[in-house]
């Protein structure tokens, strides 16, 4: 039995299952990561690996271990996050998420067959429990390797700033890739990486993402004298602008399409005036705007693009730019890329075509932009007869079958990067 059989023997349906309960049943919502952290790391040290919760503050924290191999080699860092979307709490997701928590939203895993469902079960725990199972797959075989084999998982990897409720600190460095970039900051580095996130493919680039508030400007006044005092709600202004403004980003794939990425945009919020006060109108409305960019674009050619659309529909429009995080790329030629896309076709039994179409960003982005070639892989959304698939059902159920295919890829990314014969 080689290294190979001999790994992929101790990753098992049975393991990643209960590793799939074990990371969903600790919430983990973005900015509250460290229970989580502290069972990885030591799960990782169990495992042999030189592992630690590298903490960013008292409430997040990334979980890293190194397996050393005999020095020679390249090293390989698999990568996952662990922070989850929404709270799983009632009073900070609802109505937002819907008008109740379902099971699934909830960080209680559960059986569903040959699934497991429960908050972040598949996006992004799944993915975590996968890089789990191997790690302490590989701590039990200790195959000859000549490089290292670092795992970390990452506080922050979602799009979102803090929650902002009692109970959760005011901060600014959290979410948006806050974890992978301290992670990096602390000098884990290694010459390749693999991250782990969903799609059933290997991808050598992200789109980015930028963050836009535009402010819609107006009148306060008082209900009782509308018809005294200059009016203007910014409110039925801000209705104008979001119709013609969403018109505007059917329109932006289009303009900005590349082989591998269709850049999306929404309008995620909007805020105005005091809902505790409505006998008043308020002096400005707030919306504010997720687009995504290409690889290659830059966030200021964006603005810029957006600016010019909003003049055209009212010049007293103010635009900020609040968040930019560029779409990177990774040459597809490159030694990772080829490893990762090899390892999936052999897996997989079929050959691999590039996904076109993408437009969802990980911390891909941060690793590349750090100069770390990075591969993306991962599993198929799931899919039932048994529930309807969703946007939340997507994010909290997996494939049990499908963490296993996806371990084998991983398995034999690394032991190709780091084993002795690559050397």
């Amino acid at each position: 039995m080689n290294d190979l059989e001999a790994v992929l023997e101790r990753v098992t349906e049975d393991r990643l299952r209960a590793a799939a309960h074990a990371v969903a049943d600790i919430p983990s919502p973005t900015g509250r990561e460290a229970p989580l952290a502290r069972l990885l790391a030591a799960r990782l040290s169990a495992a042999g690996f030189s592992a630690q919760p590298q903490y960013l503050d008292e409430f997040q924290a990334n979980a890293v271990g190194r397996l050393r191999g005999a020095g020679g080699g390249e090293d390989l860092m698999l990568y996952a996050p662990i922070d989850t979307l929404t709270t799983g709490q009632s009073e900070l997701d609802v109505p937002w998420i819907g008008p109740e928590l379902r099971p699934d939203m909830l960080a209680e895993a559960r059986d569903e067959g040959p699934f497991v469902s429960g908050l972040g079960a598949s996006n992004p725990k799944g993915h975590a429990a996968c890089l789990l199972v191997l790690a302490e797959a590989l701590g039990e075989v200790r195959p000859a390797l000549a490089g290292d084999v670092v795992v970390a998982f990452g506080a922050g990897g979602m799009p979102t700033n803090a929650v902002e409720a009692p109970g959760y600190p005011a901060r600014a460095n959290t979410g948006h890739g806050a974890g992978c970039s301290f992670l990096l900051e602390r000098g884990w580095h290694t010459d390749h990486a693999v991250i782990a996130k969903p799609g059933d493919f290997v991808a050598h680039d992200e789109v980015g993402l930028c963050w836009f508030e535009i402010a819609v400007p107006g009148i306060h006044t008082y209900a009782g004298s509308r018809h005294r005092l200059p009016y203007r709600n910014p409110i039925v202004a801000a209705a104008d602008v979001v119709t013609r403004l969403e018109r505007w980003l059917a329109g932006y794939p289009a303009r900005h399409r590349t082989a591998t990425a269709a850049p999306q945009g929404v309008i995620g919020s909007i805020a105005g005036g005091w809902e505790r006060m409505l006998a008043v109108t308020p002096a400005a409305c707030r919306i504010r705007v997720d687009l995504r960019i290409a690889p290659g674009t830059k966030p200021l050619a964006v603005k810029r693009e957006l600016a010019a659309f909003l003049a055209e529909i009212d010049p007293a429009l103010e635009l900020e730019m609040v968040l930019a995080v560029p779409g990177t790329s990774t040459p597809p030629d490159s030694r990772i890329v080829r490893t990762a896309i090899e390892a999936w076709e052999r897996t997989s039994g079929r050959s691999h075509d590039p996904a076109p179409d993408n437009s969802g960003a990980t911390d891909a982005n941060i690793l590349r932009a750090r100069g770390i070639p990075t591969a993306r892989v991962g599993m198929p959304k799931v899919a039932s007869a048994g529930f309807d698939v969703d946007f939340s059902r997507g994010m909290n159920t997996v494939d049990v079958r499908a963490m296993r295919r996806l371990c084998e890829v991983l398995a034999r990314t690394a032991l190709s990067i780091t084993g002795k014969e690559a050397a």
